[in-house]
């Protein structure tokens, strides 16, 4: 069985979804400390053909805080709309639009506060939306010793879930050993993504954006194909 574990980040890039693909359980993270430079509330989108940012406002709270005990803030709905008017504004004239918005919405739209439900649920619905059907499971429903860290935490996870291979982002080569993951009946791998570019309306192609991008300007079969362009390899 091939475990992933990742963050969870608001509507990631297509390598992201590409883990999830080649995992048969995916563990979110809930019970990991949130990172202003991360992307657990933030973006990228096409507008007037630059990479443009967008973020989900948060409560004020400690550098120290979990992800799942960051919360937006009261006054989100109205950044939510606006960041909505951009993307509408972006994209109103992209090919796949009127498949792809409606669940973009839902995914903003969510009536959750709570920065990881909120999250969680975008995957889960892009989840569906993108064909992909696996197991997801939160990190903190998975009984280990939580106050383990990095590489532990991460064999802990696997070991109870029975896995037999972890499969993290090609990111992380510096940071897991393998001899450690075999010494734990682990095999290790990393998910080399590959990004093809595609047409975006008539100018050049910019890549690394949020899977809003992806799903305005491909096809079904076009993203059933990208997300199986992928290669492990192994350390």
């Amino acid at each position: 069985m091939n475990v992933a574990i990742m963050q969870p980040y608001f509507l990631p890039y297509l390598g992201y979804w590409q883990l999830l693909v080649a995992s048969d359980v995916f563990v979110l993270y809930d019970n990991i400390q949130f990172t202003k430079k991360g992307w657990f509330h933030r973006n990228n989108i096409l507008l007037n053909g630059e990479k443009k940012l967008f973020t989900l406002p948060l409560k004020q709270g400690s550098d120290y805080l979990n992800v799942v005990e960051r919360y937006l803030a009261d006054d989100a709905g109205q950044a939510i709309s606006k960041i909505l008017a951009q993307i509408k504004q972006s994209y109103r004239k992209a090919p796949y639009f009127d498949a792809a918005y409606p669940v973009i919405e839902q995914c903003f739209l969510c009536p959750q506060t709570n920065l990881f439900y909120f999250t969680e649920h975008s995957i889960r619905l892009l989840c569906q939306f993108l064909g992909i059907e696996r197991t997801i499971i939160r990190s903190s429903d998975i009984a280990i010793d939580h106050s383990l860290r990095s590489e532990a935490k991460v064999i802990a996870l696997c070991q109870a879930l029975g896995a037999k291979r972890y499969i993290n982002a090609i990111g992380g080569l510096e940071l897991y050993n393998k001899n450690t993951f075999q010494h734990a009946g682990l095999e290790l791998c990393f998910l080399q993504s590959h990004v093809p570019g595609y047409r975006q309306f008539d100018a050049d192609f910019v890549p690394y954006l949020s899977v809003i991008d992806l799903i305005m300007f491909t096809s079904q079969q076009q993203l059933k194909e990208m997300l199986a362009d992928y290669s492990l390899v192994r350390n």
